[in-house]
């Protein structure tokens, strides 16, 4: 059984579906990676795995361009001859579908963590381009042979009502994975002066909630407050929605966070903090939050698609109304002078992700949907 894992960054492979290429090979599976050039291609290659890039630009709307790349697509398919092709995000399920099927691979699943920028964001290309994916995800997505994985009930029911999909042929599977077992030890932080560390760990970009988590520090400042923020992350050059490094760094002379940049080290990181906030918009399954979770830190986050699967208010965090520094700010403080409260919410935000978010549950439903879809070859994969 060949299987092609394709995504918009190298990055995103390494990161995020490393363990289920990883497992895939392990049960006998040839696995090609294919995304866009860059640093974590290699490290791919360093684990054996097989990984070539592709000329692809994200942010790309020439329509020659666009039309390159889906023929060399549809000659890369054609020549591996996969069992099936696996595309993440918008783009690569669009892409990845259209030119499976015009290559002869009728098997295709897809996996679109969150909704994206085009139906996020109120910009007017945003808007512009709306109607344009719609239309394709409804031409790619289509098919007996085609299983279309979400990450969140929200956009199970989005998905649904606006008909892209036949809701037979969706599958729900919450969040890429993490592993849980390498986050149970971490160690939880001291505050010997009463300062409370709020980290928010993503992607830089303002429907992550980055203007409002620094709305709330102001507040906080102004109020005395002994609070240490840090940011970590890097803007993201291929999205419309990323912060400019400037502004990032104006905060950081203003006082009010400190910028860490990538972080390799998240054990570390997470085992430096108290609180882990993301005020995003809207999210897939934010992976930041769990891996938080699994540390039994106490989690803000925002009551949204995506970010309320993981949390529950009052239960194993708190929930907060997208885009309000006010209610962030309340929150951080309410954590700040109720410690115990804070201990409660995180050692239940801990089971939660051990029961529902551990990678080896994650790979093992990814499999399932393979496996219908691939009989006979798809059952003894299951077996591996």
């Amino acid at each position: 059984m060949k299987v092609i894992l394709f995504a918009n960054t190298d990055w995103y492979l390494y990161n995020f579906r490393r363990s289920l290429a990883l497992a895939l090979r392990h049960a006998g599976c040839d696995v090609l990676l294919i995304s866009p050039p860059g640093p974590y291609g290699e490290k791919l290659r360093q684990l054996g795995l097989r990984w070539e890039p592709l000329p692809m630009e994200r942010r790309s709307l020439n329509p020659m361009r666009e039309l390159a790349l889906l023929w060399y697509l549809i000659r890369l398919i054609r020549r591996e001859q996969p069992t099936l092709v696996h595309g993440f995000t918008i783009k690569c399920a669009v892409y990845g579908s259209l030119a499976a099927r015009l290559a002869g691979v009728p098997v295709r699943v897809n996996a679109v963590a969150g909704m994206g920028y085009v139906f996020t964001s109120d910009q007017l290309k945003a808007r512009v381009l709306r109607p344009v994916v719609r239309g394709l995800l409804r031409l790619a997505l289509g098919g007996e042979q085609a299983r279309l994985i979400l990450q969140n009930s929200d956009d199970v029911a989005l998905f649904t009502q606006t008909g892209l999909v036949d809701p037979e042929h969706i599958r729900l599977i919450r969040g890429s994975g993490v592993d849980c077992a390498r986050f149970a030890d971490v160690p939880r932080a001291a505050s010997n002066d009463g300062s409370l560390r709020v980290l928010l760990a993503s992607r830089l970009l303002w429907d992550k909630g980055i203007e409002e988590f620094i709305g709330a520090l102001r507040q906080l400042r102004d109020q005395g407050r002994p609070i240490d923020a840090l940011l970590a992350g890097m803007p993201d050059p291929g999205n419309p929605a990323a912060v400019p490094e400037s502004t990032i760094q104006g905060w950081v002379e203003e006082g009010l966070v400190t910028w860490l940049g990538h972080v390799d080290d998240m054990n570390r990181l997470l085992g430096s903090v108290h609180v882990v906030v993301l005020p995003s918009y809207r999210e897939g399954l934010p992976r930041t939050l769990v891996e938080a979770a699994a540390c039994g830190l106490p989690l803000i986050t925002t009551d949204v698609p995506g970010c309320r699967e993981v949390v529950r208010d009052g239960v194993d965090g708190l929930l907060v109304p997208v885009k309000s520094s006010d209610a962030l700010a309340a929150a951080i403080r309410r954590l700040q002078d109720q410690p115990e409260f804070a201990y409660q919410l995180g050692q239940a935000a801990r089971r939660k992700a051990r029961a529902e978010f551990d990678e080896g549950i994650v790979i093992r439903r990814t499999m399932e949907v393979y496996a219908e879809l691939c009989q006979p070859v798809g059952a003894a994969l299951l077996r591996q």
